[in-house]
């Protein structure tokens, strides 16, 4: 099997200037740490059919599961992690609960995401 040689700077040069630029720019640890978590959440299929159908309308778990073919136990499972994510919300309307994004910028992330897909060759 070849493995094509990457080309790595051949010279070190440190700009100090521009490493302490970007350093000071970059989140502190416990956000890095959650937003790593948030995409783990969203790299899962169901979760993230569950975010992309929120976005379009507020569901109940019935709906979901319905839309995906799932047991009601296996959506509310999921639902769930998105819950604790913060990535989806939920009101009471009587017995009913429905199910939305927990606000717009989920729906911008995901949105962004799948432009980006859609520019691949």
């Amino acid at each position: 099997m070849n493995k094509a040689k990457i080309k790595i700077c051949s010279e070190t040069a440190v700009d100090h200037q521009k490493v302490r630029k970007v350093a000071q720019s970059l989140p502190p640890e416990n956000e890095i740490v959650s937003l790593t978590e948030t995409f783990k959440i969203l790299g899962d299929p169901t979760r993230l059919k569950i975010v992309l159908a929120l976005a379009r309308e507020e569901l109940c778990v019935c709906d979901l599961a319905t839309l995906f073919s799932l047991s009601v136990s296996a959506i509310s499972h999921q639902l769930r992690l998105l819950r604790g994510m913060k990535l989806v919300k939920y009101r009471k309307v009587g017995k009913m609960v429905y199910y939305s994004l927990d606000d717009e910028h989920i729906g911008g992330i995901i949105q962004l995401a799948h432009i980006h897909v859609r520019e691949i060759p």
